[in-house]
Parts: C-alpha cells; structure tokens; sequence
C-alpha cells in the first residue's frame, strides 16, 4: 500500500515566461530543519535574483505547510505550490522557485500560473515516486544460484502483480553470495520459499524486516 508520494532526488528546472527566468530547485527532506538550509542555500546562491519563493510540505500526513511570496504579491507563489503539493499528494519535499523579472508583469493569475507551472517542472525534474513499506531480505547463498535470482530478479518494484516480484539491491561477494533484496511484505513467505526450493533449503535468511522505502 503506498503510504504517499515524495521526490527520488534533488533536481532543478528552468521556466521562461514572457522574459521573466524561472529557476524551480528541488529537493526532498525529511525535517523542517533539512528544508530551512534548503531554502537558505537556494537564497543564498541567487542573492542577486528578484525572489527566491520557498514552499515545503514535511511528514506522511502532510502535517507541516509552509511557504512564503518573498514579495510577491500575497497568495500568487508560495501558497499555491503547497496547495498543489498537497493536492498531488506530494510531501517531504521542498521547493525553491527563483525569478528573475524580464520586465513584464504577468498578473496574479499568470503568478500563480507560473510559480506552480515552473514548481511542477522542477517535481518531474526530481522523479515522482511512491513510498511504501517493503520487506527488506538479506540472504547467504552459494554462487551457483547467483545469475538465476538475477534474471528473475526485477529492475524495480511496481504495482503489485500475481507472480513474485522482487528486486536485489546490494550483492557481496565472500566464500558466498550475501544478497540484499526488497519485496513486498505480502510476497516475502512466497519469495522465501522460492528461495528454499531453488537451493534445496541451502540459502540462509540473515535477516528480515519491514522497512518504508521509495518505489
């Protein structure tokens, strides 16, 4: 079950609107405080430019909101990049959407327009992606079984399917194969007994836990 929506990285994005340059810098956060250095980064980057209008909304229930116009005219910029957050059930993300006027005045409509526009751009820039809990594995196994688990193995965890579905993502290599692998909680049984028929009982489960993570 996905439990919300977040970014995968840090990214930006450039938007021209009728001379005016729009700079969205994104980035995903965990705390307040992550998003608050955040902002003063971007500030100070681009003191030079006419605004720097922060917005962020923090925590799995979109418990923190904040935004600011930084001169803006009130309610055209930050407001309305946490609305759409919010909306697109967006969160643990900050955003920074810098403008350098280019002299002509857009309007309030065109604001919000283009501070939400250049805000979804720096989001498609960063990688929509879901948060879910998944059953993180880690198992021992001789090398013999390694490029079968791989080819059976999936590049990433998606909506879930009616076969066993499971990613690896961290191999160590040692007298055996130590496989770090990621499932979803209602596949791991299935994906451990897979595990046990393919070695005739030979793997050993290291450890198993459930875990939130980006899918």
């Amino acid at each position: 079950m996905e439990l919300y929506k977040t970014v995968r990285s840090e990214a930006e994005a450039t938007n021209i609107i009728e001379k005016s340059r729009f700079i969205a810098h994104v980035r995903p956060v965990s705390s307040k405080e992550e998003a608050d250095a955040f902002v003063a980064e971007i500030k100070g980057k681009y003191k030079d430019a006419t605004h720097n209008v922060p917005a962020m909304v923090i925590g799995d229930k979109f418990q923190i909101q904040w935004a600011s116009d930084d001169g803006e005219p009130q309610g055209t910029s930050g407001a309305p990049m946490v609305q759409m957050l919010v909306k697109e059930g967006i969160t643990n993300v900050a955003i920074v959407v810098t403008r350098y006027f280019g002299g002509i005045k857009l309007g309030t409509g065109g604001l919000v327009r283009a501070y939400t526009g250049s805000a979804k751009l720096g989001l498609e820039a960063a990688g929509i992606c879901s948060v879910r809990e998944v059953c993180s594995l880690e198992i021992k196994a001789d090398y013999t079984y390694l490029s079968k688990l791989q080819n059976m193995a999936s590049d990433v965890l998606g909506d879930e399917e009616d076969s066993i579905k499971f990613v690896i993502k961290d191999i160590q290599y040692t007298d055996k194969v130590v496989l770090s692998m990621m499932t979803f909680p209602e596949k791991a049984e299935e994906l451990t007994a897979l595990l046990a028929n393919m070695t005739s009982g030979s793997a050993e489960i290291l450890s198993q836990e459930i875990v939130t993570e980006k899918v």
